[in-house]
């Protein structure tokens, strides 16, 4: 018999299983209403859910008004978010799959159009076509995220403070929303980016200088949203893995902190990159599938913590070496899952591991294998 693949083993962290590697990353659509799930995030879920993965992130919620990017972010600051979110969470448990939510606060890269509309910095016209008008943004420092954006107010302790309170507040609705894993979000330019980079981070107090001070509020709030989530679940990090080639934030600092983070009780360190303004000397090589699982592999084994690869995996074969190869411990889609939501389950067929159709939904299921049959395939 066929051993099972890697990629559709089950895994348990803490107490609990996925039924396979596969994770929907999550991916901001900016289709909320004041932060509220609409009709739309509903279909979008549902989708993704039903084409098999093991774990479905909803995309990144704001802990504040401040700290959406655009007007369309969807909301973790108000207990009238919960029921939204509890919907989404119970359609991802409805399809076989567990439910995860990514906390996040846009720091400097807030207040912006949504990407289909300019992806700039809002200002008066947005305000005249949309009434979606700016408002103040809050960083580690008052360092511009670009040219032409403003420059926002650099946070003081009691700011600091809190924001603290709002993630802590924001956890505990993720759980009461009923979700079994909840991310940190530290990367792609957003607030606790924002303190990590020593390119964003000019501070000279116990929050700016030094790695460990940069750290230091990214690391407050892992170990507050660890002592916040059921001891039995597990909790996740996203961080950049760099800034970009040899300026700022390393993959160094990225095994420094995923040590720390492992030490306050993060399970999972989730490897990206980027979200910096950059020299084009110093911008990432070009993007070519698979090209952030170094940094996963580099994490993953110096700081002897599980990480998940991300980054061009198109093809189930590559993540399925990216796991023999113990360059990680789970794989994230995200681009790819938009173009085919139905990837987990196809590749479940391709690797030759589901005979009776088990990964996709019976509705489908019974109906998609004799056209398989029919057609000879």
């Amino acid at each position: 018999m066929t051993a099972t693949p890697l990629l559709f083993t089950p895994i348990k962290l803490r107490e609990l299983s996925l039924k396979n590697r596969v994770i929907v990353s999550p991916m901001a659509t900016y289709s909320a209403i004041d932060g509220h799930v609409t009709d739309w995030h509903v279909g979008h879920i549902a989708k993704l859910a039903a084409g098999g993965p093991g774990l479905v992130f909803v995309e990144q919620s704001s802990v504040n008004l401040q700290g959406r990017i655009t007007h369309g972010c969807l909301g973790i600051w108000d207990d009238s978010h919960v029921a939204g979110l509890s919907k989404l969470a119970s359609i991802i448990h409805s399809l076989n799959a567990k439910a995860a939510i990514q906390i996040a606060h846009s720091g400097r890269k807030g207040s912006s159009q949504r990407p289909w509309e300019g992806g700039g910095p809002l200002g008066p016209a947005d305000a005249v076509a949309r009434n979606e008008g700016p408002w103040e943004l809050a960083a580690s420092s008052s360092i511009p995220f670009d040219n032409g954006w403003p420059a926002p107010h650099m946070m003081t302790t009691e700011d600091i403070d809190r924001v603290v309170e709002d993630y802590r507040r924001a956890f505990r609705r993720a759980r009461e929303a009923g979700f079994d894993v909840v991310e940190l979000h530290c990367a792609h330019g957003y607030l606790l980016h924002s303190f990590l980079s020593p390119l964003a981070n000019n501070r000279n107090d116990h929050y700016g200088g030094s790695l460990a001070n940069r750290m230091r509020l990214p690391l407050r709030l892992a170990a507050i949203m660890r002592e916040e989530w059921p001891a039995h679940l597990p909790v996740f990090v996203r961080i950049s893995s760099v800034d970009g080639v040899d300026i700022g934030w390393s993959i160094e600092d990225s095994v420094e902190f995923a040590k720390a983070l492992k030490q306050v009780g993060v399970d999972v360190v989730d490897c990206s990159s980027g979200g910096m303004k950059l020299p084009r000397g110093n911008s990432l090589v070009s993007r070519t599938p698979g090209f952030q699982v170094p940094f996963a592999e580099k994490v993953q084994r110096e700081a002897k913590i599980p990480t998940v690869a991300v980054g061009l995996i198109r093809e189930c074969q590559h993540a399925e070496t990216v796991l023999e190869e113990s360059k990680a411990t789970l794989i994230a889609l995200g681009r790819e899952l938009l173009w085919n939501p139905n990837w987990p389950a196809q590749a479940a067929l391709e690797m030759g591991c589901d005979p009776d159709w088990s990964h996709w939904p019976p509705q489908y299921a019974w109906w998609l294998k004799r056209r398989v049959i029919q057609q000879g395939q």
